[in-house]
């Protein structure tokens, strides 16, 4: 069986042979190759290579790193399908998830090619007699990203585009479920002309990732992940003196409002809910509906969900694919049985969907007249089960999302542009989508959210990414007049 090896000094490296683990194709539950898993000499190795290739990469020039992130973009972009295929043979998403994955991802490269714009100072000059003042921002070293397995190709472009092209040096240790997308794109940047040590993957367990945390030449972590391995990296992080951004877990709510057009809500709510299984930090868990709206919006939201299709990531027709393993599925069912227990009404049952004979399929779910004690709404499912809580007013519906322990994503579904901004300035999250369901910004903004979705002090990717992965200097410069000058400077000096 196939060994996904570790990704050290612009070569594979094969580490230890007596720590590896599983990785399964979630559509049919075999296991079809085995990962590596790094000890700490690994660990120790990767982060040595990458310290070796900084002074140089530090060193090249703002238009050599960005000749080489467009050879990266274009490779990226030239072999979408395969990296696509990857995402579906390991993670189990249908072609046009994994696609849009790989396209969110390219945004953030191309975002990096704009490096030399990105790091522009300012400069003002004579705040004293011969004095000028400067700021430039340089880059930290070595840093680390510890991604999920989610989005095995998008989260890793989110880190290493403005990481590599601010002129550090990178060390990934993706999830170690569906490892094999983070070495695709190694071998692209090496292919894109990245120098050995500049991008290294290692893989593995709480050994890896405790590792990079505590390793004294790591000057920065992006944790990308659930609440609580977040509130840990960063306080572990933080402990060892690094800087840390780590995003965590979320609950979304979606205000659906009576004068909302239902039809555009219930599509909304079908795409934001189930999209990649539900399996996505910005996935909608929860709709609020609001006054008269709720019995024709669960209306339309089953009749869309009966119809929608489950199946393997390869066939053409599905729209869901399977869940990462057997042990989430089955958590992730145990909530309807719970929420039924509580006194919710579950409208369309995912335990009874028709389904694929093997795999680690789960059908989509919808639970209705749910309250905010129930655990099917405080927990973050993650998962395929859209929970609705109904609620007569506005302010109810605000209330319920500012509530929550998570910030990181919302959405309204309204007609009335008042209410609309009124929304927008009441809620408290990072991301707020007006009639659009999933709020993940573009590129040139950054991503992350309030409360316990975010530790740290900086969002991913966008300027924000920039910021965190460089740091400022401000220089203070004086130099002689020229006419008062005892240096011959090689021109006429005048008075």
């Amino acid at each position: 069986m196939k060994t996904i090896a570790h990704w050290i000094a612009g070569q594979p490296h094969a580490g230890p042979t007596d720590r590896c683990g599983p990785v399964h194709d979630p559509a049919t539950g075999e296991q079809i190759a085995a990962v590596a898993f790094a000890d700490l000499q690994t660990v120790d190795a990767a982060v040595a290579s990458a310290e070796r290739a900084f002074p140089g990469w530090r060193a090249t020039s703002l238009s050599k790193r960005v000749d080489v992130l467009f050879r990266v973009r274009e490779l990226v972009s030239r072999r979408r399908e395969e990296l696509a295929a990857i995402v579906t043979r390991e993670h189990g998403k249908v072609r046009a998830d994994a696609l849009g994955e790989v396209a969110r991802g390219l945004e953030n490269i191309e975002y990096a090619c704009g490096i030399p714009q990105l790091l522009k100072g300012e400069f003002s000059e004579q705040v004293a007699g011969g004095v000028d003042v400067y700021s430039i921002r340089q880059p930290l070293g070595v840093v680390a990203g510890i991604t999920p397995f989610n989005f095995p190709a998008m989260v890793p472009m989110w880190i290493f585009a403005n990481a590599i092209a601010a002129g550090n040096t990178v060390v990934l240790k993706p999830s170690e479920k569906d490892p094999s997308a983070a070495v695709f794109l190694a071998e692209l940047l090496a292919e894109a002309g990245v120098p050995p040590g500049v991008f290294n993957v290692v893989h593995g367990d709480k050994l890896a990732v405790d590792r990079l945390l505590a390793h004294p030449s790591i000057a920065a972590v992006s944790f990308v992940g659930s609440t609580p391995i977040a509130k840990f990296v960063y306080e572990r992080g933080t402990a060892a003196g690094k800087r840390v951004q780590a995003l965590g877990g979320a609950k979304n709510h979606m205000v659906v409002l009576p004068d909302a057009e239902i039809g555009v809500a219930a599509d909304a709510a079908i795409s934001a809910a189930f999209g990649s299984a539900g399996e996505r930090c910005m996935a909608i868990s929860v709709v609020v509906a609001v006054g008269s709206v709720g019995d024709p919006l669960v209306a339309a939201i089953e009749e869309r969900m009966r119809r929608l299709r489950v199946g393997p990531g390869t066939d053409p027709d599905a729209q869901m694919g399977p869940l990462i393993t057997r042990e989430h599925r089955d958590r992730v069912a145990g909530y309807l049985a719970e929420a039924e227990r509580e006194g919710a009404r579950v409208v369309v049952d995912g335990r009874r969907a028709p389904l694929p004979p093997s795999g680690f399929f789960l059908g989509v779910s919808l639970v209705d007249h749910v309250t905010r004690d129930m655990r099917v709404y405080r927990d973050e499912i993650f998962g395929p089960v859209l929970a609705v809580v109904r609620v007569e007013r506005y302010e109810e519906a605000v209330d319920l999302v500012n509530d929550s322990p998570y910030g990181n994503g919302t959405a309204i579904f309204t007609r009335d542009g008042g209410a609309a901004r009124r929304f927008q300035f009441d809620v408290r999250a990072g991301m707020v989508g007006i009639n659009v369901p999933v709020p993940v910004p573009v590129a040139y903004y950054s991503f992350g959210g309030w409360k316990a979705s975010l530790f740290g002090d900086h969002h991913i990717y966008g300027p924000d990414g920039v910021a965190f992965f460089t740091r400022s200097k401000v220089v203070t410069s004086r130099w002689p007049d020229p006419a008062t000058s005892r240096i011959d400077l090689g021109f006429p000096q005048t008075r």
